[in-house]
């Protein structure tokens, strides 16, 4: 058994396997954190809520390089180009430049996520990542599964808040 939320975000069945139920979980908070943007106008997403700067849409484009970065570039070992890679800025990623819509940043995050659904699906979750990580440890995909959806629901919960900023409107 599952459950549907607002938005069509659907929860894992509760007796699913173990991959089935982390992507499954994973996808829910992906599909959450777009859901935040949902009926927002380009200048509610973009508009920087804290002092730091952080917006909607900002949170939205810098998760779809934490994915590029940790299912290609980590787990399968691709060169990968990212948004601070010219410009050396490292929160780059975070910010939205001229040109940049809605639309595209969603459809980058989409890409960016059914990549990492095809890089799941080929992989057993006991498979450990091509790149070690700054410790010297080579993550397996499950570890890499469970940091993403402690990544995407904490931004959602960043989230959560932005949009109760922008317009008063609350709900997980």
């Amino acid at each position: 058994m599952s459950e549907t939320f607002e938005g069509g975000r659907v929860t894992a069945r509760y007796d699913a396997p173990e991959k089935e139920a982390l992507t499954a979980t994973l996808d829910f908070h992906r599909a959450t954190i777009k859901w935040k943007l949902d009926g927002l106008s380009f200048e509610q997403a973009t508009r920087p809520m804290t002092p730091t700067d952080t917006k909607l849409l900002g949170i939205l484009k810098h998760l779809a390089y934490v994915e590029r970065w940790w299912f290609q570039d980590n787990f399968l070992g691709r060169d990968c180009t990212y948004p601070w890679s010219e410009s050396g800025d490292m929160e780059a990623d975070f910010k939205i430049f001229p040109g940049e819509t809605i639309e595209s940043i969603v459809a980058l995050y989409d890409a960016e996520c059914e990549e990492s659904r095809r890089i799941v699906e080929a992989a057993s979750l006991d498979d450990v990542a091509a790149r070690a990580r700054r410790t010297g440890g080579h993550p397996t995909l499950r570890w890499i599964m469970l940091h993403m959806i402690e990544e995407v629901a904490r931004h959602n919960g960043h989230a959560d808040i932005l949009r109760e900023l922008i317009d008063g409107r609350t709900g997980a």
